[in-house]
């Protein structure tokens, strides 16, 4: 079975940041994720990384100003100059953490853009190159319109497709069950097609985005898929839980560390 990461974005909410890591070890994580670890310093992250000897699976790279609505700016026309700081930025926080994969933030803008879809592929190109330097994986994630109207990547297949052309190996393809639910469906196919080129996996129920243990998706199927399939990545509970965190691990408890 793959190695279950909380979400400290989403998870855990009842604890200030850096205490959701002591959180989520005594319940049983054995690595942890989240949206962007940039409030703290890494020297703090690692220190509790340490403490509690997890692992960290996975953090995005800066997405611009996430206040104003920015989402990323990979595929914004003018960026580049910010993008390189960005991937510095990160890396320092990679040096710390130990992590292994960085995700790539698209932004808002139309992927049928032309100036768009260059900026993209440029800034993909550059990021995986530099994150290759450093043994680093670079994550692309489709994501729905629903949460996120207007986003660039917002198709499975535009992301392999581009993934191919790059023809980079530390360039992987970030499959968050939820967002291929709600974009395409067909989840257990498109896992069995897109493994060899999926770097991280997450998981969150459909279509409330909660804890992955009830409507539209089977979990425990897919998981059975997962190890069928040979997946010894990390799997990341990006959900929300529906109360407490702690009331809603039912699910998770056969696999929690003992």
């Amino acid at each position: 079975m793959p190695v279950f990461a909380a979400n400290l974005t989403m998870m855990f909410n009842e604890w200030a940041f850096l205490d959701r890591f002591d959180a989520a070890a005594d319940a049983g994580f054995a690595a942890v994720e989240y949206l962007f670890p940039y409030e703290a310093t890494p020297e703090a992250i690692a220190e509790r990384l340490a403490r509690n000897n997890l692992q960290q699976a996975l953090f995005n790279l800066p997405p611009g100003d996430w206040a104003a609505g920015e989402r990323g700016i990979a595929a914004l026309p003018g960026r580049f100059d910010a993008l390189k700081a960005d991937v510095e930025q990160a890396l320092d926080y990679a040096a710390a953490t130990g992590v292994r994969r960085l995700h790539l933030m698209a932004g808002i803008a139309d992927r049928h853009d032309e100036d768009a879809a260059s900026s993209y592929r440029r800034s993909v190109t550059y990021a995986a190159g530099r994150l290759a330097e450093k043994g680093i994986d670079l994550l692309l994630e489709p994501i729905n319109g629903r949460n996120m109207p207007g986003y660039f990547l917002n198709d499975f297949g535009a992301a392999e497709r581009l993934i191919a052309a790059c023809g980079l190996p530390n360039l992987k393809l970030q499959f968050d069950i939820y967002h291929r639910q709600i974009i395409h469906g067909d989840v257990t196919i498109a896992l069995r097609r897109l493994l060899p080129i999926t770097g991280h996996i997450q998981i969150a129920s459909v279509p409330s985005r909660n804890e992955p243990d009830g409507e539209e998706l089977n979990y425990p199927y897919l998981f059975g898929e997962v190890d069928r399939l040979g997946y010894d990545g990390f799997v990341g509970c990006e959900y929300i839980p529906r109360g407490h965190t702690l009331d809603g691990l039912g699910w998770f408890k056969p696999f929690a560390r003992s």
